[in-house]
């Protein structure tokens, strides 16, 4: 095998002690804006957030609140 894949998700996280994970991938989405803001679109030191709340999230989620933030609608704080 010339190309092995490795695949990773978030690291556990001791805030999100249940197997429910929305709120860790809600907090994810928010770190990695925030950082956004605050680092700049160029930087790639946001990027681990970013690989965080993908792997977390449902893509139908992320969409949406793509789409609210883009309208001003989006419900946390960023």
């Amino acid at each position: 095998m010339a190309d092995e894949i490795e695949l990773k998700t978030a690291p556990a996280d001791f805030r999100f002690p249940t197997t429910n994970q929305t709120r860790h991938c809600f907090t994810r989405y928010i770190e990695f804006h925030r950082c956004m803001a605050v680092k700049g679109e160029e930087s790639n030191e946001c990027e681990r957030f970013a690989k965080y709340y993908r792997s977390l999230c449902p893509g139908e989620w992320i969409e949406r609140w793509n789409e609210q933030r883009e309208n001003g609608t989006f419900p946390g704080p960023l």
